[in-house]
C-alpha cells in the first residue's frame, strides 16, 4: 500500500515538472502554440540581405513583432517582400516608413518602423508603401576604394 502512494507521489511530480519545463521552453523559446495574437503587414524592399525571418520589428525603440517570412514579389518586379507580424495592441499608421537596419557594427539585421503623422492605421493583411533598404557596406566600401562616392 505504502509503495503504490509513492508511487502516485513520484508520478504526480514528475507530470508537473515535464509541464513546467514545456511552459519554461515556449515561454524564453517566443514559440506561439495557437499562432499567437498578431495582424500581418507586407512591406517591399529593394534588397533585404541578410535579413531572416524571425528578426525583430522595433517601433521607437521597443519590439512590436518579427519578420515572418521572406519572398520575392510574385508580381516580377524585382523586389523582395517581407511580411511582417506586428502585435495586435500595436497601431500602425498608414504613412509609416520601413527600414532595414543593422545591429552594432556587425550585428543582425532587423526592421525599424518611423511612423508619420495621420491618423488613419493599417489593417490584417496592410502593404507598408514607404521603405528604405539596408546599406551594403561592401558596396560602399567598393565604391569608395575605385573612387565612384557620389
Amino acid at each position: 500500500m505504502n509503495t503504490a502512494k509513492l508511487e502516485t507521489t513520484v508520478g504526480i511530480f514528475m507530470l508537473a515538472g515535464i509541464l513546467c519545463l514545456g511552459y519554461i521552453s515556449i515561454k524564453l523559446g517566443k514559440m506561439e502554440l495557437l499562432g499567437g495574437d498578431y495582424y500581418k503587414l507586407t512591406a517591399g524592399f529593394d534588397s533585404v540581405s541578410g535579413l531572416k525571418a524571425g528578426a525583430r520589428v522595433e517601433l521607437a525603440g521597443v519590439e512590436v513583432g518579427t519578420v515572418d517570412r521572406i519572398a520575392l514579389d510574385p508580381k516580377g518586379n524585382d523586389r523582395a517582400l517581407a511580411q511582417l507580424k506586428i502585435r495586435s495592441g500595436v497601431k500602425i499608421t498608414d504613412d509609416v516608413i520601413a527600414s532595414i537596419k543593422t545591429s552594432g557594427i556587425i550585428g543582425d539585421k532587423f526592421i525599424m518602423l518611423k511612423p508619420g503623422g495621420s491618423d488613419r492605421f493599417l489593417k490584417d493583411n496592410g502593404k507598408i508603401q514607404e521603405t528604405e533598404s539596408a546599406i551594403d557596406i561592401e558596396d560602399l566600401v567598393s565604391k569608395f576604394i575605385h573612387g565612384k562616392v557620389e
